[in-house]
């Protein structure tokens, strides 16, 4: 990983609303993607030319560089919501690995390792682990056991995952095996000090059955609630929720763009423009990573893979 850190700030004045879930609006599911058929077919026949081909020398030249041009991008996001207690609070966002495809067992490893010195009191892993391949699941042991925070490693799946694993049998077995927290569609407390933080997470929008009302179920009004989803387009129900911070990734920032434009990902990666950094919604937070991996073609064009490190701050006095 790149040794280049870039910092941005995000902050909210107020802290968002919670209303009533059964009343919120729902995410419009991705257009030709469920469980049955989590990934394109295109794609699928495109990855199975261009894999062999990540061991020749081409292909490991297209590696590296894709290793090197990942950066750690820390952002500061200031919640209006939380006690003096959590802040400095640290989560790292790790995103849409595609293990097994131009990104193997030992990169992962040496990635994990990387993002564990940097000290996060949580780690994030939000989805599309692996490529599509169910052998790739045993790949994800040494980068798992490799990561350290001081809470906890927390995990939600991505459509990529289900493609490999339709169960998630296998996957949460390896999640467990390694310490790492299953998450989608429960929450946990995090105490620090006086001071709580509400974790959850929510099952893949392509290809699982999100649950916001049980990730939400024991969340306190005066504590802020964190939110893991694969798919951005959940932001939808989590900001109508009053959800302060939702982590996504999915998009990988578009991968290939032009002029700030994607070019290769349809509307079935983002309805509403989250492909990428900073977004809000009434007083509600979202995060989009670009991810660390690639799918189909193993490029990237102005999407440069990243991991976020993401330092809440709540100490900062809101007008009255």
């Amino acid at each position: 990983m790149k040794a280049t850190v870039m910092t941005e700030g995000v902050g909210t004045p107020q802290p968002p609303v919670r209303r009533p879930l059964a009343l919120r609006p729902r995410a419009p599911l991705p257009p030709g993607r469920n469980h049955e058929h989590p990934l394109s077919s295109l794609g699928r026949l495109i990855t199975r030319v261009i894999r062999p081909l990540q061991q020749t020398p081409p292909g490991k030249m297209l590696r590296q560089v894709l290793r090197r041009s990942c950066v750690l991008r820390k952002v500061t996001v200031e919640l209006a919501r939380g006690g003096p207690d959590l802040d400095g609070f640290r989560l790292a966002l790790l995103s849409d690995l595609h293990v097994g495809f131009f990104f193997s067992e030992a990169e992962f490893a040496e990635v994990a390792r990387q993002v564990s010195a940097s000290s996060p009191d949580v780690i994030c892993l939000v989805g599309d682990l692996v490529d599509h391949e169910p052998y790739e699941l045993q790949w994800l042991s040494a980068g798992l056991s490799a990561l350290r925070a001081r809470e906890c490693v927390v995990a939600v799946p991505g459509n990529h995952d289900y493609a490999a694993d339709p169960d998630l049998v296998v996957f949460r077995e390896v999640m467990n095996q390694s310490g790492v927290v299953p998450l989608w569609n429960r929450g946990m407390r995090l105490q620090r000090g006086s001071s709580s933080l509400w974790l959850a997470g929510v099952d893949d929008l392509s290809a699982g059955q999100p649950d916001l009302e049980a990730a939400l179920s024991g969340v306190r009004e005066d504590e802020p609630a964190v939110l893991l989803s694969h798919h951005p387009d959940l932001f939808c129900e989590s900001a109508y929720a009053g959800v302060d911070l939702t982590l996504a990734g999915h998009t990988h920032g578009g991968q290939i763009t032009w002029f700030g434009r994607a070019l290769l990902n349809g509307r079935h990666h983002t309805q509403f423009g989250y492909w990428q950094g900073q977004h809000s919604a009434d007083g509600a937070q979202l995060l989009v990573g670009r991810g660390v991996g690639v799918c189909v073609l193993p490029v990237r064009v102005a999407a440069a893979p990243e991991v976020l490190l993401i330092e809440l701050r709540t100490s900062r006095k809101i007008p009255r």
